[in-house]
């Protein structure tokens, strides 16, 4: 399995809908939740992208020197900039990391969020405007000449000068519901990234995708993207995970609910059927939890459970194919260190051999020399 964690550009907290117990997110934060990452055996983080977020691409790049083989898994939306510019940035940051950037092509989403910054293409024309700019794209990092001339996306001698450290450019990972973006994934990207839906219907949509690809004689990896609960016993993962979001309220669930019904995206509209705003039936799947999307968009699930309970379950979505999952928890910071003491020995990872030798600095300022910070020191003082 590659585990990546999540670097919040848009706030933190220990609790949902909320702004009891909220942190913002400034650069020191985000370092020390990177550092960790690097530290304990995580593969990567991915940095997301919006209106309500700190820029990804800048962000990424102000954590390369305090990193030291972290990826960085970087959402570029290409609708509101040219193939060739975000061609010279993805070069430029992955010759700065030395090899360390993945792209996280981001094609859909909130529309009133793509008009915010002057796109206004409908659901499907965001997916073929995707597809002409990742053509311009990856050919011009590839090291071609382009002359392109498309629907939406128009190039005249388009060249990159200075290549990526990875050739012939960094993998392109995406995620996306509809016949368009399987379409798209089938075609461009390298690794399918889908929400934490039950396995049985990720294992649709994996197939779906499978089949599109190998029509086109390509193959495509598998992902997934989770929020995890884990803690030391199951009953306390899910009195955890009530306590996410004893802070809500109906009518603050309505509201969420009412944006996110207003979006075009149909991974959004997959997310809300799971729980249909009901907090009263959010184990959707076995310790497969929808409380998160109660309020929040994007991945709205969680995996809870004990240390092996939630990597048994990781497991079930490896069997179907997934081998990548990125992860993410409240707050991401305690939670780094969390999952990678109940989770990592269950899965192969074994987070004390990865910080040998390393003095390693815990979120309160000791020194935990050749260990990780006790779980129990993260639960009193967060």
């Amino acid at each position: 399995m590659n585990i990546f964690w999540f670097i919040p550009l848009h706030g933190d907290g220990r609790y949902l809908g909320t702004s009891q117990g909220a942190r913002a997110v400034d650069h020191a934060y985000m370092k020390q939740i990177a550092q960790a990452a690097d530290k304990l055996g995580y593969g990567g983080v991915l940095l997301p992208t919006g209106r309500s977020c700190e820029d990804p691409w800048i962000s990424a790049a102000s954590l390369i020197s305090s990193t030291q083989r972290l990826k960085f898994l970087v959402a570029l939306r290409p609708s509101i900039m040219s193939p060739t510019v975000a061609a010279r940035q993805t070069a430029t940051l992955d010759r700065l990391s030395e090899g360390r950037l993945l792209v996280n092509v981001v094609a859909g989403g909130d529309s009133s969020d793509l008009e915010a910054d002057g796109t206004f293409l409908s659901h499907d024309e965001r997916y073929e405007h995707a597809r002409e700019f990742l053509e311009v794209y990856t050919r011009v990092l590839s090291g071609e000449t382009v002359d392109f001339e498309g629907k939406h996306v128009k190039v005249k001698g388009a060249r990159q000068l200075f290549p990526p450290v990875q050739r012939p450019y960094p993998p392109l990972y995406f995620g996306g519901s509809s016949d368009a973006a399987h379409d798209l994934a089938a075609e461009k990207v390298e690794l399918y990234l889908t929400w934490g839906e039950p396995p049985e219907e990720v294992a649709k949509k994996f197939d779906d995708v499978r089949k599109r690809a190998a029509k086109l004689g390509r193959k495509v990896k598998f992902g997934v993207r989770l929020h995890v609960i884990p803690r030391e016993t199951n009953e306390e993962a899910w009195a955890a995970a009530d306590d996410l979001i004893k802070h809500l309220d109906d009518a603050t669930i309505a509201k969420a609910q009412a944006g996110l019904s207003s979006m075009d995206s149909e991974g959004q509209r997959r997310m809300r059927e799971l729980h249909g705003g009901n907090r009263n039936k959010l184990e959707i799947s076995p310790n497969l939890w929808a409380g998160v999307g109660l309020v929040r968009g994007g991945a709205g699930t969680a995996l809870v459970g004990d240390g092996e309970t939630i990597a048994k379950r990781l497991k079930e979505y490896q069997a179907i194919g997934a081998d990548t999952f990125v992860l993410s928890g409240y707050p991401h910071l305690e939670e780094t260190y969390r999952f990678a003491e109940l989770v990592f020995p269950h899965i192969g990872v074994n987070p004390q051999a990865t910080v040998a030798n390393v003095n390693l600095v815990s979120p309160f300022g000791e020194v935990m020399a050749n260990n990780l910070v006790p779980v129990e020191k993260l639960a009193s003082q967060s």
